[in-house]
């Protein structure tokens, strides 16, 4: 049966957990009235809790349910069978990932993720590019606030720049001015394994250290660290390292790698997050570097763990990307999402790319959000996930 014939467009792998019970609320509550919606099934291990959670979501009687274990390739092969998009929230994907992946390129199916785990990206990336390209199967990581926002805002100020001065920012600074949100006990999980994986093979290590780990075959000039507070001249305020850097400096450096360079071969990129001015300023930028020792202390939310509805809904975020031509032209651009970055927002985020997936032309291997579908997956998070991107002035 090919791509087009079969019976969904998306199933949501891991429904059941917390962050994809989420996804199912977004597409229940965006598309369930809609004629030209999504067919879409919630998959995960227990029928029971299945039919559990679409009742508690609201969901209609009548929506799909397929059983599949991560530890039964031949049901995994068989939900990938009836769908052209699997949407997996089954992490850390270092443990329960591969199979997955393994399967949606062994029958075509496109795949999206919400994986920050660069380690194992790159072993998958390795061992499974040429076999996506050949059976057509678009595998799509980080798919989430790791690394949409960052990966599609420096995607969109160089096509300003483009439009506006005929040549790329070589140098982009990403400052991340505003959010509010606590983390996902998946990313902590995910850090995690991250961690066990270079311990078990140390040659992984250059993988973690590198913005160009994820680009095999190509290295760009050295880039800013984005590790020690800074203080920013230009915009007033103190900088101090981010915590979601290490993964998103590479998401960013893969598309433009996978988009043949547009960013130049010179492209220079990091990430930092804003504090204020003066002493207050300065000594909160010290007080986040100090705190990145040990990101998450004692009391690390577990996975399935996370904010309250109110919480999330309280949540949001503002990202300013400060890009700069090799002949010094300068143009800014603002990402911003309502709803908090870890759950709220990233459940639509990747609820809205597995859509885009099932409608992109994009040739088959492994990607990013930026590279399989650029401005197209802009215009779906602006309509449908209240996520804005603009030119700034």
């Amino acid at each position: 049966m090919s791509k087009a014939d079969r019976k969904f467009d998306i199933i949501v792998y891991g429904a059941t957990g917390y962050t994809g019970r989420l996804v199912a609320e977004h597409l229940t509550r965006h598309y369930g009235s809609r004629t030209d919606g999504p067919k879409w099934a919630m998959a995960g291990r227990s029928e029971a809790k299945l039919e559990e959670v679409r009742d508690l979501i609201g969901a209609p009687k009548d929506t799909a349910l397929v059983v599949a274990d991560a530890d039964d390739p031949a049901s995994l092969k068989a939900m990938c069978e009836q769908t052209r998009v699997v949407l997996t929230t089954v992490g850390p994907y270092t443990l329960y990932g591969e199979p997955l992946v393994a399967a949606c390129v062994q029958t075509g199916t496109d795949y999206c993720d919400l994986s920050g785990e660069p380690t194992w990206m790159f072993e998958m990336i390795e061992k499974y590019s040429d076999a996506a390209e050949k059976s057509g199967a678009r595998i799509c990581f980080s798919s989430g606030f790791d690394s949409i926002p960052f990966d599609l805002g420096v995607f969109m100020l160089q096509k300003e720049a483009m439009e506006r001065f005929g040549k790329p920012a070589t140098r982009v600074r990403g400052r991340v001015r505003a959010m509010q949100g606590g983390p996902s006990g998946g990313t902590v999980a995910s850090m995690k394994e991250t961690m066990k994986a270079v311990a078990r093979n140390p040659k992984l290590i250059s993988v973690l250290q590198s913005s160009f780990g994820l680009t095999p075959g190509f290295t760009g000039p050295k880039q800013p660290s984005g590790m020690i507070p800074e203080y920013d001249k230009e915009l007033g305020k103190w900088a101090a390292p981010f915590i979601m850097a290490t993964i998103n400096t590479k998401n960013v450096h893969r598309t433009n790698f996978l988009l043949g360079l547009p960013y130049g071969e010179d492209f220079r990129y990091d990430e930092m997050m804003l504090t204020s001015a003066g002493e207050m300023g300065e000594k909160a930028a010290k007080g986040i570097a100090e705190m990145l020792k040990n990101p998450f202390g004692a009391k690390a939310p577990k996975p399935g763990e996370g904010p309250t509805k109110e919480e999330r809904e309280n949540g949001f975020y503002d990202v300013l990307f400060l890009g700069e031509t090799a002949d010094g032209d300068k143009i800014n651009y603002g990402v911003k999402g309502r709803y908090d970055p870890g759950y709220g927002s990233t459940s639509r985020m990747i609820a809205e790319t597995a859509i885009a997936l099932g409608h992109c032309e994009a040739p088959g291997g492994i990607g990013t959000p930026g590279s399989f579908l650029g401005e197209d997956l802009v215009k779906r998070l602006e309509e449908h996930a209240e996520i804005s991107f603009a030119v700034e002035d």
